[in-house]
């Protein structure tokens, strides 16, 4: 599961959000290709390639709604000292419905992930490595989620620059960094 440690001004900065109230921790962006960025933090090592949505829908009863949310970010991260490699979550800015899931479309492929509190994720480790196959070889995937409120959320994200920067994060947090 992901921490609320990986979440830094740096990276909120980085991939030009508005800064929320994040988490401090000591990580630095080290590498950064089209659409993501790399970041590495240490105290433990842990590196995560991350992108923020090129385009976010919000509904409500089948209507466009204004919504505040959070940081909105797609994770593959690498955590050594967890045996983490190429795990792949998403926070959707608010707390999800308690009970749902979410869906993430890359292709023709849907995939589910749980949800607890602001973060959603694959159930095994072998899903995330289905989920990244298909994020290596797409042009974009979409989340779409439900919060507590009952908003409908759909956020797409770029997969541009993905395989690149998951490779970088695994290089050098990865069971050979």
């Amino acid at each position: 599961m992901v921490t609320g440690r990986i979440f830094s001004a740096a990276v909120v900065m980085a991939l030009g959000l508005p800064a929320g109230a994040l988490a401090q921790d000591s990580s630095t962006r080290v590498a950064a290709e089209t659409d993501w960025a790399v970041f590495e933090g240490a105290e433990p090592k842990e590196c995560w390639a991350v992108t923020a949505p090129k385009k976010t829908v919000n509904t409500r009863d089948g209507r466009e709604v204004s919504v505040r949310r959070g940081d909105i970010l797609l994770f593959v991260s690498y955590r050594p000292a967890e045996k983490v490699a190429g795990e792949i979550s998403f926070t959707g800015g608010y707390p999800f419905a308690d009970g749902s899931t979410a869906t993430m479309e890359v292709g023709d492929t849907t995939f589910n992930l749980f949800t607890e509190g602001e973060y959603a994720w694959p159930a095994t480790p072998e899903d995330d490595q289905k989920i990244m196959t298909a994020i290596k070889r797409g042009a974009d995937a979409t989340i779409t989620a439900r919060s507590s409120r009952g908003t409908q959320t759909q956020d797409t994200f770029s997969l541009l620059g993905a395989t690149a920067m998951i490779a970088e994060a695994e290089k050098r947090c990865g069971p050979q960094g």
